[in-house]
């Protein structure tokens, strides 16, 4: 054992008593860190929440109770530029990520159906932008949006009767007719968002049954393919604006340009599994890992909107010759869902920033933002429903439809079970089952 001892050098020694004791020692030039948003950024949240709160709130009764697609409030949206590819490439073009939930969060704050209904489209998009090839990306992209003169909806169907959490299960089927050059579709999707009434549908299936989910791929179906046909319209307990249906696929043709990034890619995928070597992430998980966030931010509009609902009702409402706010009950759950809300948030925004700048999620990031922000819309709107008491429970309030709304975000892109399944995994290394 030596006895020599360890000795720190003197000028280091100096630094760390300094910084201990005096003047922080000064951080290296460029490794800022700050959370406050750019002007750009600023603007958008600006532009959006405007449209939110002018042209959302007002018909957001209307189409809730309609259980319709709002085209004329879609329309308004593609007239100011708001539904558009250039639109959705402005926000995707931020580098801190952060443009894209902020602008759904604001939208959705304004009402969650009809912005489903308007952001709808966006996933298809996703779907084509992650994994189609530059050419694919400019055919099939604007096509999805349309003009304001002609608006068109997309749909990403990827769900199944009987594949819902589990996209392993999916059972539509693609075979490639090598002499047509074409791929044949068979199967049903089910939840489809736009399924049926969309311009473009990017269907998620297998081209090889033996291999399950390694070999699953997207497929664009162009407008009008015949043998692609809308099933039953789904009635929903919320997001009642958004269209929601089954989409039909018997011997449906495609081009086999409609691959989305091409056979040949499709090949030395399959080649890798089937000489036993690891495949890449999944079609549809390479589509719902990057769209986490986004619906995670989504969620928290909801609850934004239900909390300051709650907040400026507390105010005026009185009870016992005092505003409830008095109460101290009232005014801790009103402080809690603000804490809940900005908690859920930074998730978001640090998810966000890690998918955009190519960040790996170690601890499944991803997953984290969407649970925690999607069990906080549905806390946040039930505290809101209790803080209106009976007013709360009517259709005369709207925190009983943000409450309807918020449920679906614990279900649909992954449950918080799968969520909590893939955290966990991410976390210990298990395969936890």
């Amino acid at each position: 054992m030596s006895d020599a001892t360890t000795t720190v050098p003197e000028a280091d020694s100096e630094e760390i008593l300094t910084g201990m004791a005096g003047e922080p020692p000064v951080a290296d030039e460029g490794r800022g860190f700050t959370i406050e948003l750019t002007q750009d950024q600023k603007d958008i949240k600006d532009w959006v929440h405007g449209f939110a709160e002018g042209v959302v709130r007002p018909a957001a009764h209307e189409w809730d109770e309609r259980e319709e697609t709002p085209w004329p409030v879609i329309q308004e949206a593609a007239k100011i530029g708001l539904y558009s590819f250039e639109a959705m490439g402005q926000f995707w073009a931020d580098d801190t990520g952060l443009t894209l939930p902020i602008a759904n969060e604001e939208l959705f704050w304004g009402d969650a159906g009809i912005g489903m209904a308007i952001m709808g489209t966006s996933l298809a998009v996703a779907a084509i932008f992650g994994q189609g090839t530059p050419e694919q990306m400019g055919e099939w992209i604007p096509q999805c949006f349309g003009t304001p003169d002609d608006v068109k909806l997309a749909a990403f169907c990827a769900s199944e009767p009987d594949a819902g959490s589990d996209v392993s299960a999916i059972r539509t089927v693609a075979k490639y007719d090598e002499a047509k050059d074409e791929w044949v579709l068979n199967g049903q999707k089910a939840w489809a968002t736009n399924g049926g009434i969309a311009n473009v549908h990017v269907v998620i299936a297998s081209v090889d049954r033996e291999l399950g989910s390694r070999s699953h791929a997207a497929f664009v179906i162009p407008p009008g393919t015949p043998g692609c046909e809308q099933g039953a319209k789904v009635k929903k307990h919320g997001l009642r604006a958004s269209h929601t249906a089954d989409v039909h696929l018997d011997d449906c043709r495609v081009p086999g340009s409609c691959l989305l990034g091409g056979k040949e890619k499709l090949d030395e995928r399959l080649a890798r599994v089937r000489e036993g070597k690891k495949s890449k992430s999944q079609a549809a998980m390479q589509t719902f890992e990057s769209s986490r966030p986004v619906v995670g931010a989504q969620a928290l509009g909801i609850a934004r909107a239900a909390y300051e609902f709650a907040l400026e009702y507390s105010k005026e409402r009185r009870q016992f010759g005092r505003a409830i706010v008095e109460n101290q009950s009232i005014a801790f759950t009103l402080a809690d869902m603000k804490l809940e809300i900005d908690a859920a948030r930074l998730l978001v925004w640090r998810a966000a920033w890690m998918g955009r700048t190519g960040k790996k999620f170690e601890n499944a990031e991803g997953s984290m933002s969407k649970l925690k922000s999607g069990e906080v819309a549905v806390w946040a709107t039930e505290r809101a429903i209790q803080i209106l008491g009976g007013n709360g429970y009517t259709r005369e309030f709207p925190v009983e439809r943000m409450h309807r709304d918020a449920k679906i975000y614990t279900i649909f892109e992954g449950t918080s079970e799968i969520q909590r399944l893939v955290i966990s995994r991410a976390i210990s290394g298990v395969h936890i089952q």
